[in-house]
């Protein structure tokens, strides 16, 4: 993918762009592809490589824009939102690594299915898919946990915030890749608190 300020993209860059939609299809599966499909038809920021024009189509953005609404709608909603999160198990992944493709300027046609696995085509769309589904285990892990704790009361807050932050990410990955590396961090920092916080709950839980 070429970004209208930098027209000779390097490789780092083309990964960090990656990376972010990527990881912000983890938090939601259909805004990082909308987030394409939409900057790629009604402006110039963003050029899709070939094999990735099908993004910014209009049925093809009119699908994501429908399926977003319902998974908006439907993570805000205690018990719905770990069912859905069920369901996202196969759908972010696969978002994730068509997310990386694109933005790494991978190609999807595969005429020669020998060929696609020896040039290494395929490996930019499985990070994307490693990466978007680290992100939804530790979304759909955490999700019950802060259901419990707030008596549901939490999810809409924590699926508002998750939302705006893929936005974010999204945007900021098409925009200004670098700028990735602080999102990145920021999750593991994020990841982190999350686990320790657990343990020491369930730590007192059993002294008590």
């Amino acid at each position: 993918m070429r970004v209208a300020w930098c027209c000779h993209a390097e490789v780092v860059l083309e990964a960090l762009t990656g990376a972010g939609l990527a990881t912000s299809a983890g938090l939601n599966a259909y805004i990082p592809l909308l987030a394409i499909g939409v900057l790629s038809r009604y402006t110039d920021i963003v050029a899709l490589p070939a094999g990735w024009g099908w993004l910014g189509n209009g049925w093809v953005i009119l699908i994501l824009g429908v399926l977003l609404a319902i998974e908006v709608v439907a993570d805000k909603v205690p018990v719905l939102d770990s069912a859905n999160d069920i369901v996202q198990t196969v759908v972010r992944p696969t978002a994730g690594g068509l997310a990386f493709g694109a933005g790494t300027s991978s190609s999807t046609t595969v005429s020669d299915p020998g060929s696609f696995f020896g040039s290494h085509q395929w490996v930019p769309v499985a990070v994307g898919v490693l990466l978007a589904l680290g992100v939804h285990g530790i979304k759909a892990t955490a999700r019950p946990v802060i259901n419990v704790g707030t008596a549901g009361f939490g999810a809409p807050i924590v699926s508002t915030l998750e939302d705006i932050a893929s936005v974010a990410m999204s945007l900021v990955a098409l925009v200004l890749p670098v700028l990735i590396v602080v999102f990145l961090v920021g999750l593991v920092v994020l990841f982190v608190w999350a686990l320790r916080r657990r343990g020491a709950r369930k730590r007192r839980r059993a002294m008590a």
